[in-house]
């Protein structure tokens, strides 16, 4: 009688063990995409304010040849952040991609796996087609957000 309560204390534990760690691992999930959310609130903030400062730029009787550098500089600048912005987005989707193959591999020794049982209803409710990832649409922000620093150039080089 002893060897099987010894067995069950040794199960219980595994089983105390793989659900701490799961616990653990779907934190870690959830801090990665608030970090991430975190990062695209700095690139809109520093990006917006990139374009916030160009009327300054544009009325301030500044020299011309002085202007154009700086909308260039700004323009290049901008562009580059978007870039930027743009690799940290995949950089931090593939990281989520991973963590969550490792919660799925976590969950087939659980009782229930949630996370693979959402994905079921999603695909039985909706056509695998018309949904989009966050990270997808994430990734338009910042193209988005290139027409701004693109026109910017085009005027420096064109019109100032």
């Amino acid at each position: 009688m002893s060897d099987n309560s010894a067995e069950d204390k040794s199960v219980d534990k595994t089983v105390d063990w793989l659900l701490e760690e799961y616990r653990l691992y779907v934190e870690m999930a959830d801090k990665v995409s608030a970090r991430r959310i975190e990062a695209s609130r700095l690139y809109i903030a520093l990006l917006t304010g990139l374009l916030a400062v160009i009327p300054f730029i544009l009325e301030q009787g500044t020299p011309a040849s002085i202007q154009k550098t700086v909308l260039i500089s700004m323009g290049f600048l901008g562009l580059a952040l978007c870039c930027i912005w743009t690799l940290n987005i995949r950089s931090y989707s593939q990281l989520n991609s991973l963590k969550f193959r490792v919660i799925h591999e976590i969950e087939q020794r659980l009782p229930f796996p949630c996370y693979e049982r959402e994905w079921e209803i999603l695909k039985e409710q909706h056509d695998s087609r018309s949904y989009l990832r966050l990270s997808k649409v994430e990734r338009y922000i910042p193209v988005l957000l290139m027409i701004p620093y693109l026109v910017l150039l085009i005027y420096a080089f064109f019109f100032s």
